[in-house]
């Protein structure tokens, strides 16, 4: 029907897109995403988010796709993960429900965080970890800057050291119970969620 070869049209369109912008190392990405995102905002009509998502640390596939998921229904403008190869496992693609075919994706190794952070620090971007720090801001009270990258740690260790020192601020999430840590995805989809209330929906509501 029409309706489907459009959908199967704009689907290759988008998959062009993304071959351009990955891996990350091997090419100028800065121009090709801010290219992909306003492409991505005007053929599905979601907001022009500035919300970067990176997953480079996480290994399981379930928390990936999951994420990958929360990133493209809340609108993020990209997800970040260490390798592409997750893609194509089936726990992954049965979290994603499809969403990696819709949302830009870019490689970047653990080894290449340190440069990637760094240049997105001078593409104006905060650098923002899902940490608990004694200087971490509560995420009920901090605000979002408009470009925003969303550090998250590995479901084991966390943010390492050495990244640590490359955020600019570390935000947690006010807990109730007695176990302390919540699962990477969910820790993950609370901060999207609430970058989304503060940057799109608050927008939407005074256009």
């Amino acid at each position: 029907t029409g309706s489907h070869s459009a959908e199967a049209e704009s689907q290759t369109e988008w998959t062009d897109v993304q071959k351009k912008i990955i891996p990350w190392k091997n090419s100028t990405p800065s121009l090709d995403l801010e290219t992909a995102f306003q492409d991505r905002a005007a053929k599905l009509g979601k907001s022009n988010s500035r919300l970067i998502v990176v997953a480079s640390l996480i290994d399981k596939p379930t928390n990936l796709g999951g994420l990958c998921r929360t990133s493209e229904i809340f609108g993020a403008s990209a997800l970040v993960v260490g390798s592409l190869h997750y893609i194509q496992d089936k726990q992954f693609q049965h979290l994603s429900v499809s969403a990696e075919q819709w949302l830009p994706l870019v490689e970047v190794k653990p080894s290449q965080l340190v440069d990637y952070l760094q240049q997105k620090k001078t593409e104006g971007y905060t650098i923002i970890g899902v940490e608990q720090t004694a200087k971490s801001f509560d995420l009920t009270e901090y605000c979002f800057p408009e470009k925003s990258l969303l550090l998250l740690g590995n479901e084991h260790e966390g943010i390492p050291a050495n990244l640590i020192h490359h955020l600019d601020v570390c935000v947690e999430i006010p807990q109730q119970g007695i176990i302390r840590s919540l699962n990477v995805h969910v820790s993950g989809a609370l901060l999207i969620w609430e970058y989304t209330r503060q940057q799109v929906i608050k927008q939407k509501q005074q256009q």
